[in-house]
């Protein structure tokens, strides 16, 4: 005994060197002992998981070969379907290229039959103001914008076709119109479908429409106005931000100037107006229902007869 001095102290093994000593965690060193032991699952145990994992493989199997069966005997049909489809629409485009047409052919009979009843002034004022608003023929010199769609590039693990940045998008189209229109164009027009200022550029799934009608690429911007009209396209910033899509993207994109253009007429606008169904009653007699002024935008100037003034279109 030491007297006169306190309990002797114990000190706690280093950490590192219980670390190195023990290096295994206790938890895997007793189920490492439980399977030297034979304490693992038991016989009957192992079969029974052997045979749900084997039922299980064979059940997937089935399913995808039943997915696959299904697949392959209703692609024909599928394949049908779609091609009564494109040729539907190839016939109902075939129609309306028809129609319209004959719609054409109609229209120059009407003009001529209008021209002769008219004075020669007054048939020249009619013509000048069919070709400002689009509903006349147009030639003259001008400008040519063509765009096209850049190459697809194909994705290198799977080799499907991936989102083609170079694509002619309706917006793309939209501002080459409204630049043309910015540089002083008196018409334009996109393969060959007039632009009125009642007309639309826009996309409806994979497909561009110009007035409701599909357009495809190659896509062509004819315009026709002053001689400056090309310089001022390409200074524009419609032009500069195609010029970076086709030199990053691929985009086909040119300017040219052209002669001797000639743009068709546009179709002529469905024109809805009000009329009054009775005369205006006196002050102070009450208003048949029905029969009062409209509210709708379309009722300034409802039953009168408008004639060319001097003022502005």
């Amino acid at each position: 005994m030491n007297a006169g001095r306190g309990p002797e102290r114990k000190y706690a093994p280093d950490f590192l060197t219980e670390l190195f000593q023990n290096p295994l965690d206790p938890g895997y060193s007793d189920a490492a002992a439980s399977r030297r032991a034979g304490r693992g699952p038991t016989g009957w145990r192992r079969s029974s998981i052997r045979v749900v994992t084997l039922v299980t493989l064979v059940a997937l199997g089935f399913l995808l070969a039943l997915a696959y069966r299904q697949t392959i005997e209703g692609e024909p049909g599928r394949s049908q379907a779609r091609a009564g489809l494109v040729a539907q629409i190839k016939q109902r485009e075939s129609e309306t290229d028809q129609l319209a047409r004959r719609a054409d052919e109609l229209r120059g009979d009407v003009n001529r039959q209008r021209d002769a009843a008219l004075s020669g002034s007054d048939a020249a004022r009619l013509r000048d103001l069919e070709a400002a608003t689009g509903l006349g023929r147009v030639r003259g010199d001008g400008v040519a914008v063509r765009v096209a769609d850049g190459p697809s590039e194909p994705d290198a693990v799977t080799g499907v076709a991936g989102t083609n940045l170079g694509k002619v998008l309706d917006r793309d189209l939209q501002d080459i119109a409204n630049a043309l229109w910015s540089a002083g164009a008196e018409a334009v027009s996109i393969n060959g479908q007039r632009l009125t200022a009642t007309s639309t550029i826009r996309a409806a799934g994979g497909a561009i429409l110009v007035d409701f009608r599909p357009v495809t690429g190659p896509y062509e911007v004819s315009a026709i106005g002053p001689s400056q009209l090309e310089r001022k396209f390409r200074n524009s910033g419609a032009a500069a931000l195609l010029r970076q899509v086709a030199a990053e993207h691929g985009m086909s994109f040119d300017v040219r100037g052209a002669d001797d253009l000639t743009l068709p007429a546009a179709s002529e606008p469905q024109l809805r107006y009000a009329v009054p169904s009775v005369s205006p009653s006196a002050p102070g007699s009450p208003v048949p229902s029905g029969t009062g002024p409209s509210n709708s935008p379309a009722s300034p100037g409802a039953g009168k007869s408008l004639s060319p003034s001097g003022g502005g279109r």
